[in-house]
């Protein structure tokens, strides 16, 4: 027998959903497996000692044949039902032999192989998410999930397999997972594309799946693989394929799926010190999408201290900027999901206490990519009520020696990491507005202080975007005006929800940074310094701009604002508004 031949031959089985570092090959199936196997045992010369070697070469080229036959058979209800009472049978008599035999291998690696062969046929169930009540009916999601936690991963191995029965004493070689082969078969089954084809099915399906536990199985294998191994890597990626596909279906399971063990393994894996992999991305991915709209997960991820886990992943970033568009995007999602984080009032405490105020105000200055998601982090952070700790502490770490220089001009290198002006101006100009807004004493001293430094070159600066800002909202006003004009000739009726789309297309066009320019021109002008008053109207007068204008604007704003706030919080703040317009 050539052993070199055997011990050289490993089958490279990929990930059946590509990821971006897979060739475009076909992926080769366990039946192929089998079949090289039997054909390299065929050609070997010597004498099988067992008898047990003539019989698995038998049986591999049986399934081969078997298989053959099957490709032109059609499918249809009938021999889906015929294909899960097969996997069935083979699922309990591999688990019925495996208990029966549990030290030896060799009496039920046979049924490994069975197995194997027909959890790669229910792939073809993919293509008909119509018939995927069956799987639930027939009991089969139940087993397929069972076989999640199956006992021995490897379904051959060339010392306790194949090799023991026939007397070599081999260094193990693992060919397949019976744990990988159900993700994999899970991923595509789960599909978001297959998915919407038949909404009725695949409601059926996700609901048995979450019934079964499906997330918690889920982490729970991948616990247990080794990424080191592209097999196992590869059935890392599908298994967040999975939770990816079923978010994207149903989001409101990103809580259910969190509390299960994913927002733990998530956190392990993103701060696991090893080379960035297709895997660290996709993972950056699936906690962002766990983030989004929730306060449940964001909570769990903070108790978690997660909020250090994403800064320390994003110090990285302060010196040097990402060495792959992959690794680029991965930075994007880890600071999305540090933004969705901050929404929690506790998170800002421990974004806080975790000096991420200090990081984000240093990638400011390093002008490295990073810069403009660490605005936007700042933003959000410092907001509302509940960033005045953080609005304090900014000033105190020189924070607003930062800021400015972004107000007085937008950076070219921001415009060139594609950028526009307008969100880096919109962050900017709610920062300064937060500032305003929560700054007491002292601290508050010192940002006004800086209106006025070189002859008040920031009001003047200020003055300008808000006429910038102001022309593009009249336009976009006139558009809006000339289409409503349009629909009453129609005889159209102007509904909620039309007004809540030209609402949008106004905010779009640069009304959210206008009301932000003009709350921040309201606040100046009652901070009792003469000078800056005087400044804004003067400038306002020269343009031919107007204070009714800005109230106008003012009044909308304080309008709108609260929105997911307290109704407390909103009469406090629309009267607050409204007594700074009225010494305006």
């Amino acid at each position: 027998m050539d052993v070199g031949e055997l011990l050289n031959y490993q089958p490279d089985r990929g990930a059946k959903r590509l990821r971006d570092d897979d060739d475009d090959g076909d992926d080769p199936r366990s039946k192929k497996v089998g079949r090289d196997l039997a054909r390299r045992l065929e050609r070997d010369d010597g004498e099988d000692p067992s008898g047990d070697r003539k019989r698995i070469l038998e049986k591999l080229m049986d399934d081969d044949e078997d298989a053959d036959d099957q490709e032109g058979e059609p499918v249809d209800e009938s021999s889906v039902k015929k294909m899960i009472l097969t996997f069935e049978k083979r699922s309990y008599k591999n688990q019925e032999l495996r208990i029966k035999f549990p030290d030896t291998p060799g009496r039920f690696m046979e049924t490994e192989l069975d197995l194997n062969d027909i959890i790669q046929e229910m792939h073809v169930i993919a293509t008909m998410p119509d018939l995927y009540h069956l799987l639930v009916e027939l009991n089969a999601v139940h087993s397929l999930l069972g076989l999640l936690s199956h006992e021995n991963t490897d379904i051959l191995s060339f010392k306790d397999g194949l090799m023991g029965i026939i007397h070599f004493n081999l260094p193990a070689l693992p060919l397949l997972h019976i744990a990988i082969a159900v993700v994999d078969l899970l991923q595509e089954l789960t599909d978001i594309d297959t998915l919407q084809e038949s909404e009725e099915g695949a409601e059926v399906l996700i609901d048995s799946l979450l019934e079964g536990q499906v997330v918690a199985l889920l982490v729970q294998n991948m616990e247990r693989l080794d990424e080191q191994v592209k097999e196992e890597a590869d059935g890392v990626y599908n298994t967040l394929a999975i939770i990816e596909n079923m978010a994207e279906f149903r989001p409101g399971l990103c809580t259910e799926a969190a509390q299960q063990g994913l927002m733990q393994w998530l956190l392990k894996r993103i701060k696991a010190k090893i080379p960035f992999d297709a895997n660290k991305l996709y993972c950056s991915e699936i906690l962002a999408i766990l983030l989004q709209n929730n306060d449940s997960t964001r909570e769990l991820l903070g108790e978690l201290d997660g909020i250090d886990v994403l800064l320390q992943q994003l110090s990285v970033f302060k010196r040097h900027n990402p060495a792959t568009a992959e690794e680029q995007e991965m930075m994007e999602n880890l600071f999305d999901a540090l933004c969705s984080c901050l929404m929690l009032a506790a998170n800002r405490d421990r974004f806080l206490r975790g000096e991420g105020l200090q990081l984000m105000n240093l990638m400011l200055r390093e002008k490295k990519m990073s810069r403009t998601s660490a605005l936007k982090v700042l933003d959000h952070g410092m907001i509302g009520p509940e960033g005045s700790d953080d609005c304090h502490k900014f000033v105190d770490i020189l924070g607003l020696r930062t800021i400015f220089p972004l107000f007085m001009k937008t950076p070219k290198k921001m415009r060139k990491a594609g950028t526009v002006d307008k969100e880096h101006e919109e962050h900017v100009c709610s920062i300064i507005a937060s500032c305003l807004r929560n700054l007491k004493a002292q601290q508050r001293t010192r940002l006004l202080s800086k209106f006025t430094e070189n002859d008040c070159e920031k009001v003047d600066r200020l003055m300008e975007l808000h006429f910038k800002y102001l022309e593009a909202v009249q336009l976009a006003d006139k558009r809006i005006e000339g289409e409503k004009h349009d629909m009453v000739k129609r005889g159209e009726i102007l509904d909620d929800v039309m007004e809540d789309e030209f609402y949008l297309r106004r905010l779009d066009a640069g009304l959210f940074v206008l009301q932000l320019l003009c709350y921040i021109m309201v606040e100046i002008s009652n901070s009792g310094i003469s000078q800056l008053q005087q400044r804004v109207h003067q400038i306002l007068n020269l343009r031919g701009g107007s204070v009714k204008v800005v109230r106008h604007i003012m009044r909308e704003y304080a309008e709108n604002i609260g929105d997911g706030k307290s109704e407390e919080f909103k009469e406090s703040e629309q009267k607050r508004i409204m007594d700074l317009l009225e010494n305006f």
